[in-house]
């Protein structure tokens, strides 16, 4: 008896686990999906793209605007509802989209293709061990958090400095970090999801929502890691 009731505990979890990880999966291929639909329709019009890369004011503004919604929804996603929430990441996924349509200028289109099917390889291959290992992977996400602050701040500094070897550096650390990270966050999500109320269904939306913003970034700044490294440009 005490057999079964703990097989159909363990079938319990594993069946919410398997349902918010399907919903975060599910949001954040549609996000992926917004920001590659908008970034290639605005890239249609070069004029367009350069009036928004060229306007410092526009781009700033982008940029404040993307790291307010990011914020707001790691900060306060509990104070939103599911359809709020929801619309927050798609509105971010959308103008993230405006940010990325400069890589179609910059990029040949096999370039962005190799470097997006690379990325995807390596995204569900890590995504797939951070759901299979039974290692605890706490240890490595602090340390590939840290080197997440290290690329931030060499980033500030190579603007001044403008060195093509930094960039490099930095790109060949961004892909180790967000690798590790996918690892990591998929870790942690999946066991968030095992601890989510499935009668709960703004939870489970809100829950979905935030870890789909997280696998986006991991994924989105792995791609342009690997893009800066192996894309060339049109020149």
């Amino acid at each position: 008896m005490e057999m079964n009731a703990y097989s159909k505990t363990r079938s319990s979890v594993s069946s919410v686990s398997g349902i918010f990880m399907s919903q975060v999966y599910r949001w954040m291929t549609i996000g992926l999906g917004v920001t590659a639909l908008t970034a290639y329709a605005v890239a249609g019009s070069p004029r367009l793209v350069m009036a928004i890369m060229s306007n410092y004011a526009i781009m700033i503004a982008l940029i404040v605007v993307q790291l307010g919604l990011v914020v707001a929804l790691g900060a306060a996603i509990h104070k939103f509802s599911a359809g709020v929430a929801t619309g927050i990441f798609l509105l971010y996924a959308l103008l993230n989209g405006l940010t990325l349509s400069s890589i179609f200028i910059v990029y040949p289109i096999g370039s962005i293709a190799n470097a997006f099917l690379t990325c995807t390889g390596m995204f569900l291959a890590m995504s797939v061990y951070g759901t299979v290992t039974k290692r605890d992977l706490t240890g490595m996400g602090s340390f590939m958090f840290m080197g997440l602050i290290g690329i931030i701040i060499a980033s500030i500094v190579n603007i001044f400095l403008a060195s093509s070897m930094l960039s490099f550096v930095i790109s060949c650390v961004g892909v180790i970090v967000f690798t590790g990270l996918t690892a990591y966050d998929t870790q942690k999500l999946r066991q968030f999801g095992e601890a989510a109320p499935l009668d709960d269904a703004t939870a489970i939306r809100r829950g979905a929502i935030l870890g789909a913003l997280t696998l986006y970034l991991d994924f989105i700044n792995l791609f342009l890691m690997l893009l800066r490294l192996f894309g060339g440009n049109r020149d």
